[in-house]
């Protein structure tokens, strides 16, 4: 009778491990599993992720009805195995080894275990568990009412409402660490793509507009020839025209209008001022967000970057925008490749008047953009003076040697990381 007795309360503390298990592993794989993912699936209608969320929308009342039953299995399983240890090896000796001998198993099995396999495998662990957590909850539900009513109680004094469901939400930062990790099933164009749309937070207009001394306009005080001539060879589908300067500014032409007037037999300057529109000027500080939206509801194309003093400072399209979120589309080969030349020993030649926000995007390096928009404003910048040729100096881990100075203007720079610098010199040595 008593050996019979004792195998049942042997099997019985089995299966008091196994529920231990059980709620241990479902507490940390409710807690572990990916909100957003999960509220993905409930949008597709996945059952299991729908109790899931329930469960989780009143975390104080999930964690209640978790811990409820693992106390409750744990403390049953020390009586349990206190029983069964004075049976066999009497009372001084019996009650010393269950204390141990429970301590370890349900470390083993019933903590550390569980809960490592929940980490791992959230998803698998959770969905099941809600099976039994949902009806768990209902059934223990005046009891997990009270226990949290105490516990809210304690929590009142530092401000703790544990009734309140914390929202996950995520900023621009963590939104782009997400995309950024490794681990995402996305395409790295895709992942370019909308690390190009949270970068427009970042960019201003001026930084990625066409300067003012590169903007190809209609001078209407030239010969009339001459303008049919630079209008046959355009490539732009607008351009500003102006009187004598870019500030003096006549309206913009579009290309299409203007294939209509050159079949007609005589073109004047009347007739292209006629077909001129308004232009459509935006303040240099515009964030491209911001300008993106702007293009959309004025439905213009192109922009004139304007400053404080409402000089005209450059022309910002509706494909540059673009072209910062999915990269260069058109088939023109870029401005800004030309004006970097690789060297044998891994050194660049750049152009001066090259943007810094191209360099760091081609050769992946990080100079600051802040105060600078090109190689020449960012020596000048460092340096507060008009350089010299052969100078170098330093920005950051970069190395800066002026090449060609023109008009008090860095025409030409060599420039290095520090790595290749220290390849530089053991070459020399050699």
């Amino acid at each position: 009778m008593s050996e019979a007795s004792t195998s049942l309360l042997t099997t019985v503390l089995f299966f008091l491990l196994l529920l231990s298990a059980f709620f241990s592993s479902s507490e940390t794989g409710m807690m572990a599993i990916n909100r957003y993912r999960l509220r993905h699936l409930v949008k597709k209608g996945h059952k299991a992720a729908l109790r899931t969320s329930n469960l989780l929308d009143r975390p104080d009342r999930l964690i209640g009805v978790i811990l409820i039953g693992n106390n409750f299995v744990n403390i049953l399983a020390s009586a349990l195995a206190t029983i069964i240890a004075v049976r066999l090896w009497g009372e001084d000796s019996g009650i010393a080894i269950a204390t141990l001998g429970l301590t370890v198993f349900v470390l083993i099995f019933g903590e550390v275990t569980p809960k490592t396999v929940a980490a791992m495998f959230p998803e698998k662990v959770a969905f099941p568990a809600s099976l039994v957590l949902f009806p768990l909850l209902k059934l223990l539900y005046p009891m997990v009412v009270a226990l949290n009513w105490i516990c809210g109680l304690l929590l009142k004094p530092f401000g703790i409402r544990p009734g309140e469901a914390v929202q996950d939400q995520l900023n621009a930062e963590e939104l782009r660490t997400i995309v950024t990790d490794p681990g995402m099933l996305l395409p790295q164009k895709r992942r370019g793509m909308l690390l190009g749309i949270l970068d427009l937070e970042k960019v201003r207009v001026d930084d990625i507009m066409v300067p003012r001394n590169e903007v190809l306009g209609i001078d209407i005080e030239d010969d009339i020839k001459d303008i049919l001539d630079q209008l046959r060879d355009c490539q732009h589908t607008r351009v500003p025209v102006f009187k004598g300067d870019v500030n003096n500014l006549v309206g913009m032409l579009h290309m299409r209008k203007v294939a209509r007037l050159l079949s007609e037999e005589e073109v004047n300057k009347a007739m292209l001022l006629q077909e001129t529109t308004e232009p459509y000027y935006v303040p240099e500080s515009t964030p491209l967000h911001t300008q993106l939206f702007n293009f959309q509801k004025t439905k213009e194309r192109v922009a004139l970057v304007v400053d404080e003093y409402g000089d005209v400072m450059g022309l910002v399209t509706l494909e540059d925008i673009l072209e910062e979120i999915v990269g260069d589309f058109t088939t023109d080969v870029s401005d800004s490749s030309q004006d970097i030349t690789p060297q044998e020993d891994g050194t660049y030649i750049i152009d001066g008047s090259a943007s810094v926000r191209d360099i760091n995007k081609i050769l992946g390096w990080s100079l600051p953009t802040e105060d600078a928009r090109t190689i020449n404003g960012l020596i000048t910048e460092q340096m507060e003076f008009i350089p010299e040729s052969s100078v170098c100096l330093k920005v950051g881990i970069y190395r800066l040697e002026i090449m060609q100075m023109q008009d008090n203007r860095v025409k030409s720079v060599r420039m290095f990381t520090a790595d290749q610098w220290k390849k530089i010199r053991k070459a020399k040595k050699k």
